[in-house]
């Protein structure tokens, strides 16, 4: 059976130190407190903590700290140790490292990781509540488990072949953040505040000739300024538009249509309506009907979005029947929806060559379907037509960091 220091040792992590005394006790606030007086081994002290060797003690007497850890039970936990300040030739005068803490904290390293986990998936105010620490801590606790985890951000750019682009928007929608993710590994390179040219030129003038080489495929958006960067730093590369961004598009011009149908069967509707005032004759029974007919066709129209945007396999009943009713009622919205459809289907496409000659008859058929909004699309998609071929050819996507950009918002919301 373990002797009750081996178990307390085990529970604090501490297994490099002997533990002298145990004291309880409680904070100003009534909370129950037990203080566990320990020391370094012999062969462990006093290291320094910027190069990790062992150097001689400058000065007495030494100093008493103390290190918050990971609760117990509701009980607050400390570790309390005299550590006396040393004199490194390299690195001047320092206070002895201890190894169950990181340089200059009062915490211990078990408590910066578990709140550095936390952080992902709890809002400050709250991790600081559950923790009970004050809220700034919270941010220094996950600064030095990242320094510790990676003190080198800088081997992010090493061995980048597959990287996407893309910029997101937070607070509300007031400011922006440039975001790079390494389609290899799904983890984030590099991130900047606002977005444009001269935000992503920053992280292309961090990485090497070498570095720039090694890069292959670019992702993101239609944006102009993302494909001026890659043209300029990375000739070799090969550019790709996201087939959400252009379904997205087709979305846009869609909708556009959507609402200008809306208002001509809301006008239509509001002419047959047929005031009953005093001394005007009631409707008869088919102008009635007529009126009705029209403002029911308008409201179907109106509350169309999900229909006309879904895939045909994925519409529910209701959904469905609205479709029907435009495909009867409205045959310009309905040639709208057939071609973003058609587009859609395209971008699923596997081979590159036959998703190249079902693009151009779309866009033949987009360019003389006499629909304002899908002539001026067909025109976007030629000028991109190249770097949608290579989303098919290469099977990459931004999908993965649509996914980060909504965990980034989480963490700094």
């Amino acid at each position: 059976m373990a002797s009750a220091n081996t178990v307390f040792k085990k529970i604090l992590n501490v297994n490099d130190a002997i533990i002298d005394d145990i004291h309880t006790g409680q904070t100003c606030t009534g909370e129950k407190t037990l203080t566990f007086d320990v020391h370094l081994r012999k062969g462990l002290q006093w290291c320094c903590p910027c190069c990790g060797r062992r150097r001689s003690v400058y000065d007495q007497p030494y100093v008493t700290n103390r290190w918050r850890g990971l609760d117990f039970g509701g009980i607050k936990i400390y570790l309390r140790a005299s550590v006396p300040r040393i004199r490194c030739p390299k690195c001047g005068i320092k206070t002895a490292s201890v190894p169950w803490a990181f340089p200059g904290a009062r915490f211990t390293k078990d408590f910066d990781y578990t709140v550095t986990w936390m952080g992902k998936y709890l809002s400050r105010s709250a991790l600081s509540n559950y923790m009970r620490i004050d809220w700034e801590t919270v941010g220094r606790c996950i600064s030095r488990a990242h320094n510790d985890i990676e003190p080198d951000v800088h081997v992010r750019f090493d061995n980048l072949v597959n990287i996407g682009i893309d910029e997101t928007s937070y607070q509300k929608g007031h400011k922006y953040i440039t975001v790079v993710v390494n389609h290899d590994t799904n983890t984030v390179v590099w991130a900047a505040k606002n977005h444009g040219r001269s935000v992503l030129e920053k992280f292309f003038r961090l990485l090497t000739e070498e570095q720039r080489a090694s890069i292959k495929v670019v992702t993101g958006d239609g944006a102009r300024w993302i494909t001026d960067c890659v043209n300029e730093y990375l000739p070799n590369a090969e550019r790709c538009v996201d087939p959400f961004h252009v379904v997205e598009w087709a979305m846009n011009a869609l909708d556009e249509v959507r609402v200008a149908s809306w208002r001509r069967a809301a006008e239509k509707a509001s002419q047959l309506k047929v005031s009953r005032g005093p001394g005007r004759p009631a409707a008869d029974d088919r102008e009635a009907a007529a009126a009705k007919a029209a403002a029911k066709e308008a409201s179907e129209i109106k509350h169309s979005t999900y229909a006309l945007g879904k895939a045909p396999e994925h519409l529910t009943n209701t959904q469905a029947i609205r479709l029907e009713m435009i495909q009867q009622t409205d045959n310009q919205l309905y040639r709208a929806y057939l071609l973003k459809e058609q587009l859609r289907i395209i971008l699923k496409m596997d081979d590159v060559n036959e998703a190249n000659e079902e693009l151009i008859k779309w866009v033949k058929w987009a360019r003389h379907c006499r629909i304002q909004s899908f002539v001026e699309l067909q025109r976007k998609i030629m000028r991109h037509k190249d770097h949608i071929l290579n989303t098919i050819r290469y099977g990459l996507s931004n999908a993965r960091i649509e996914a980060t950009n909504n965990k980034i918002k989480l963490l700094i919301r």
